[in-house]
């Protein structure tokens, strides 16, 4: 319990009227008077709020399972106990969860009207939170801050009520964000064809100038009398590994997210993408700890991906992506379609230099590689002095070294891809199509 501040100004007041007593003995009798009504008044009222007043019940509706970025109802309800009377004024503070706000930061505490309690009544308190961290997440309890009747104390009641959940990608967001059934209309997907390659036979159909002969069917050409070739249909269950990088090379804040929300945000795309085609999807991450997800196949498969992803966080720790192929290629029982997702620079061609040719020599690589906006500004401004020149320079060569370094990997037979981070699930999906169409896989 602490004092008001009706209190202090009472006592304040009572001090000034102190000051009157040195002048008028009549002055003085009505100062100690007055003081001595005031202590009695202050000692009632404080055991009045100790001893007499409900403490009340508190309880919180809130949905165990929240969308990133999406604004979310939370509901208070306040009932009397039974056991006092109801308390003169109630403030309420909700100790929402850290990784939370609500649109306006001076929304606690709350001043409610402790009239709509009398009669067994309720008092429901509205707010509205917006996630703006995956993960976990616990509220701390309420606080209400009852106050007595002549308004001198405050006791703050603590309520110990749980709420416990978890924040997940929007997955509608990020969906609703992209074209994507005009992206995968315009590919054709559906209709890839790999005539006498694939593993799933089709149909037969007429022979046809540049047909393989061995893919003719002779017992159908005499039949039809006329040449017929068997038609085959590339076999779509393949599988895709994402290698995604959760330490120093992706923790770049751009805008409200890190460039390793984004590339996140671009494995579920395409991970929906894959599952929907027939294609089953594994996930690694390294760098700020290890995870791996084996691989899963079915659109059903995407809620294993995105609980296994909606708690994970970059952090500014050393990251290897030599390490993580290694394992992967370990880990992997047949030919995948292997992407690392990080932020590749000059002294990874030396690194993964070893690495590279085991990965080819059995699986198809794409490394894709975020960009760095700090460095591309710094490469187009016009210096203007001699300083500005020096590192006008450095950024060019800087990125001038990136883009030789993905050179050197495209001779080896490495497929790269660098992006910014807006735009890098078009990006991605776009590229994964493309490779899915060519039959490299």
């Amino acid at each position: 319990m602490k004092s008001a501040p009706v209190l202090f100004f009472a006592a304040l007041l009572w001090f000034f009227l102190g000051a009157g007593a040195f002048f008028s003995p009549l002055f003085s009798l009505i100062w100690f008077l007055s003081g001595l009504a005031l202590f009695v008044l202050v000692l009632l009222d404080a055991l009045f709020l100790m001893v007499l007043t409900d403490r009340l019940s508190t309880e919180r509706e809130v949905n165990s399972t929240l969308a990133l970025g999406k604004p979310s109802p939370v509901r208070v309800i306040i009932r009397p106990s039974g056991r006092g009377l109801i308390p003169a004024s109630i403030q309420i503070f909700d100790l929402y969860p850290p990784s939370m706000s609500p649109p306006s930061r001076d929304l606690m505490p709350v001043r409610l009207d402790a009239g709509a309690l009398k009669n067994n009544g309720a008092i429901v308190f509205e707010y509205t939170l917006i996630p703006s961290e995956r993960g976990a997440w616990e509220f701390g309890g309420i606080h209400l801050l009852l106050g007595s009747p002549l308004r001198f104390w405050r006791y703050k009641a603590v309520h110990d009520t749980p709420g416990r959940g978890r924040t997940y990608p929007d997955f509608k967001k990020i969906l609703g964000g992209q074209d994507l059934r005009g992206l995968l209309e315009r590919t054709g997907l559906k209709s890839i064809r790999m005539r006498g390659q694939g593993l799933d036979f089709q149909g037969l159909r007429e022979y046809q100038i540049g047909d393989p002969v061995k893919d003719i069917d002779w017992r159908a050409t005499s039949r039809r009398l006329k040449p017929i070739v068997r038609e085959y249909q590339e076999e779509r269950d393949q599988q895709i590994l994402l290698l995604i990088d959760s330490g120093y090379r992706l923790h770049r804040q751009e805008g409200d997210y890190t460039q390793f929300d984004s590339a996140i945000n671009a494995a579920l795309l395409l991970s929906y993408v894959a599952l929907k085609h027939g294609d089953s999807v594994a996930l690694g991450v390294f760098g700020n700890g290890d995870h791996w997800l084996p691989p899963h196949k079915g659109v059903s498969a995407l809620s294993a991906l995105i609980n296994e992803l909606y708690d994970l966080k970059s952090a500014p720790l050393p990251s290897s992506p030599f390490s993580a192929l290694e394992q992967a290629i370990a880990r992997l029982n047949r030919r995948s379609f292997i992407i690392l997702i990080s932020n590749f620079r000059e002294e990874d061609g030396e690194s993964l230099s070893w690495i590279l040719p085991r990965v080819k020599r059995r699986h198809l690589l794409l490394t894709v590689s975020l960009r760095e906006k700090e460095a591309e500004e710094l490469a187009r401004q016009k210096p203007g002095g001699t300083e500005d020149s020096y590192v006008k320079a450095a950024a060019y060569s800087y990125l001038y070294s990136r883009r030789q370094l993905y050179k050197t990997w495209e001779h080896l037979g490495v497929h790269t891809l660098e992006s910014s981070a807006a735009g890098l699930s078009p990006a991605l999906i776009n590229r994964y199509l493309r490779i899915k169409r060519s039959g490299e896989l």
